[in-house]
């Protein structure tokens, strides 16, 4: 039997191999592949019973697995399908129409407002004291500054390298940035399970890679063991960052 192939059937193709290859890109991040391949098998198995073959006894039985299956791929999959739909809303054409539509200005930050958090990196890698800093951009980081204490004060190297000072009570946490003002410190961010993480890389490294992998905020970490600096960003590291490369970085992006 002969069918007609239009240009929608095109583009119905496409978007269904779009979102299979994206399903498989976020299942291969969080080691769920073998799993993914099993649903895929599964829903093709399915799709060849009741479609293709018409086994109506066979068909039907798939149909009532597959309605309350659903649920509970939803269920299953929830981490995956919340940053898959968050990697949508975060996309910077996206972000940018938003802002169009909103009236929203783009915020940029100045040298004068990048070389204290620089120059504080650069003075507690020497001395080998532990801070991480969550550079806010498009998305709240609302829930989590209300983990730890408010501050709301001027940018200042003095205050961030007294912050995390080893005996300061806020020195664990983890200390937000957000419209060129320290907006709160000793803030509780979630945790990072990745198994591709380096073993040798500690709590604040997989705080700062939590955080990177909700949100689209930037993470600053000083390393307490070897003082390196490592950024997170959209779920991935950059170890062993110098300073010019952290000024030029902050510099670039905007916040």
């Amino acid at each position: 039997m002969f069918f007609s192939f239009g240009i929608k059937d095109l583009i119905d193709i496409l978007l269904v191999a779009v979102l299979l290859y994206s399903a498989y890109r976020l299942m291969k991040e969080s080691r769920s592949l073998n799993l993914f391949f099993g649903v895929l098998l599964f829903i093709i198995f399915w799709l060849f019973v009741s479609q293709i073959v018409e086994m109506r006894l066979l068909g039907t039985l798939l149909d009532r697995i597959v309605s309350v299956g659903a649920i509970a791929l939803l269920i299953l999959f929830q981490d995956e399908i919340r940053k898959f739909f968050y990697s949508i809303g975060t996309h910077e054409r996206v972000r940018s129409v938003a802002r169009f539509f909103s009236g929203e200005q783009k915020q940029t930050h100045t040298r004068e407002d990048i070389m204290p958090i620089v120059m504080a990196c650069l003075s507690m890698s020497k001395q080998k004291v532990g801070a991480l800093i969550v550079m806010q951009r498009s998305l709240p980081l609302t829930d989590f500054v209300r983990s730890g204490e408010y501050i709301d004060a001027r940018i200042s190297q003095r205050l961030i390298e007294n912050i995390f000072f080893k005996n300061s009570p806020l020195h664990d946490g983890g200390m937000i940035i957000s419209h060129k003002r320290i907006t709160a410190a000793g803030c509780i961010l979630p945790v990072s399970h990745d198994l591709s993480l380096p073993k040798e890389l500690g709590l604040r490294h997989r705080a700062a890679m939590g955080i990177s992998q909700e949100t689209d905020a930037l993470a600053i970490v000083v390393s307490e063991e070897t003082g390196n600096i490592s950024i997170a960003f959209r779920g991935s590291f950059q170890l062993r960052v110098t300073a010019e490369d952290l000024e030029r970085i902050l510099t670039e992006d905007s916040f």
